[in-house]
């Protein structure tokens, strides 16, 4: 029970300090917002075509979902860099507040915020007249949008833990993110891709997020990648939030 109240304590503060500062909130989606408007319209004449079948808009968005989910998750230790140079990781060494849930709470946020900046995008999408939106298979994706925004996040405030800097953060992410976004057929469908490149991202778990998704957000609940991928996920996720956990709890020890 300590545990889940001081998560809960650290969420509440994060999540104030998110809506002290919308304008973050809001920049996040300006990248999103100008692929949905000015990238999408040139797929529309590939609707029905391999990778496409389900639409060209109906193939895209998801794709643009979990983007949005990487990049906004990975970024979030920038925040924690910040304040371990203000000292306010040095200050919670002499809280009684637990160390697992100074990592938790945080992460948490971020899984909030990246769900309601999805739910956003996708009524944006709707506005446009080009998409048909199942709301269930919809409900059903954020699960696999929480779980990336979890999964990363954790990464990043343990990887900030280590770097403790920004000039070390931005290149590392940025060297980690790229690949994982191209090979995981996030722009583009990966069946338009070599053999090769299609093998490659059999082995990239975001991959399998982007498929379920689609499968998802088309309706598709029958598919085998839609319990594929939270099970890829959610495997990874328990390592690697383990593993920032570590870190975390060493850091204000």
């Amino acid at each position: 029970m300590k545990v889940i109240r001081d998560t809960w304590l650290v969420y509440s503060r994060a999540m104030k300090l998110n809506l002290k500062q919308p304008v973050w909130l809001i920049v996040m989606l300006i990248q999103p917002i100008y692929f949905l408007f000015l990238f999408a319209p040139l797929l529309e004449p590939m609707d029905g075509m391999p990778g496409f079948e389900n639409g060209a808009m109906e193939t895209f968005v998801p794709g643009l979902i979990i983007m949005m989910a990487l990049f906004g998750s990975a970024f979030v230790g920038f925040g924690l860099i910040a304040e371990l140079r203000q000292g306010v990781i040095e200050r919670m060494r002499v809280t009684p507040i637990s160390r697992v849930a100074l990592m938790l709470g945080r992460t948490l946020s971020t899984v909030t915020t990246t769900v309601f900046q999805s739910l956003a995008l996708v009524l944006l999408a709707s506005l446009t007249g080009k998409l048909d939106v199942y709301w269930p298979g919809v409900a059903l994706m954020l699960l696999i949008v929480m779980l990336t925004a979890f999964m990363l996040a954790a990464v990043s405030l343990g990887l900030a833990i280590i770097l403790k800097s920004e000039d070390a953060m931005a290149p590392t992410i940025n060297t980690l993110v790229q690949p994982i976004m191209l090979i995981s057929g996030i722009m583009l469908p990966m069946v338009m891709a070599p053999a090769w490149l299609q093998n490659v991202a059999d082995f990239n778990p975001f991959y399998y997020a982007v498929q379920a998704s689609r499968e998802l957000f088309a309706g598709n609940l029958g598919s085998s990648v839609v319990w594929e991928a939270p099970a890829i996920l959610g495997a990874l996720t328990i390592v690697l939030v383990w593993w920032a956990t570590r870190k975390f709890a060493r850091a204000v020890a």
